[in-house]
């Protein structure tokens, strides 16, 4: 194996674990639910790259409205799905997509992009 070799490789190798912490390992941003005055658990996500927040944390057995910005044009993140809830909603690039809910259960509960790339957490304590 001569030099070249060796720091493709080496670079390789680097790239790769950047991907896994990216995805796996990096810090998650935690928000909780503002309710309303109407007792509905509110929450903005912005979607671009990725959902910011990614973790959400809300009360079980109160409403729960999910308000979703698309702020890109990315193909990955045009579809939300939330199969413990049974959603499957289409996001706009630029505009404001609502998402209501009433959780029942605790636990968390997994969102991603049509793709599976984009994930975030549904926290229902």
């Amino acid at each position: 194996m001569d030099t070249t070799a060796i720091i493709v490789t080496v670079a390789g190798l680097a790239l790769a674990g950047f991907v896994l912490w990216y995805f796996f390992f990096s810090a998650r941003q935690t928000a909780n639910a503002v309710s309303s005055s109407s007792g509905v658990q509110e929450v903005a996500i912005t979607v671009k790259g990725g959902y910011s927040p990614d973790v959400i944390e809300v009360e079980r057995g109160k409403p729960v409205q999910l308000s979703f910005y698309r702020d890109e044009e990315n193909s990955c993140s045009e579809e939300l799905l939330m199969p413990d809830f049974s959603i499957r909603r289409d996001l706009p690039a630029f505009k404001t997509t609502l998402v209501e809910l009433l959780p029942k259960q605790a636990g968390t509960f997994t969102f991603t992009c049509g793709m599976g790339m984009l994930r975030g957490s549904l926290v229902v304590k």
